[in-house]
């Protein structure tokens, strides 16, 4: 069983994340998908960002009907700034019979080699790729441990779905339905 790691701040949950994840399911080994939201970032206001628990609770509704999606509030208990490889080390010493991969976009992968200890992250974790627009290409797509993956590209962005909630236009086809309806209820990003 493969556990693929998708993390995010996820503010809000939207379509796009929720596509890629089911890609990843469907079109790769991943048997089941983590959804880690990453915790309170202490340079970003109130106003962009909502509370973790928050963004937990929108990421469990999202998740809640598929038994291959799971929320991930792991690092919200590990020392900040939070380190993948940290994590990474973290998950493998708590949950030892899981076989844990990152699933991240191509603009990620472009930086990858700037991230803590990337070196140990390859060696221990396959990371799966989507494409992302405008991403370049890099030297470590070719690295036996990176998957490049034919997902749709889905310019989506939660910056753009927030704007669009503050100017009170419609998001229902962005958001999943039980979102849109959470985000209603609780009068976030107005």
């Amino acid at each position: 069983m493969k556990t693929g790691l998708f993390f995010g701040s996820f503010n809000p949950i939207h379509v796009g994340h929720m596509a890629i994840a089911q890609y990843m399911l469907e079109h790769t080994d991943i048997d089941k998908i983590w959804f880690v939201v990453s915790p309170q970032n202490p340079f970003k206001t109130k106003s962009t960002l909502l509370d973790q628990q928050h963004r937990l609770v929108l990421v469990r509704i999202a998740t809640e009907d598929d038994p291959k999606l799971t929320a991930s509030n792991i690092e919200f208990f590990l020392p900040i700034p939070s380190y993948t490889v940290d994590t990474l080390t973290h998950l493998r010493e708590n949950y030892p019979k899981e076989n844990f991969a990152l699933i991240m976009g191509q603009d990620n992968l472009t930086n990858f080699h700037k991230w803590k200890n990337y070196e140990a992250i390859l060696e221990w974790h396959d990371v799966y790729v989507y494409p992302r627009p405008k991403a370049k290409s890099c030297k470590l797509e070719n690295h036996p441990k990176i998957h490049l993956t034919q997902a749709p590209m889905i310019d989506i962005s939660a910056e753009f779905i927030r704007k669009c909630i503050q100017e009170n236009k419609a998001v229902s086809y962005f958001l999943p339905p039980k979102i849109m309806e959470y985000i209603d209820e609780m009068n976030f990003y107005k």
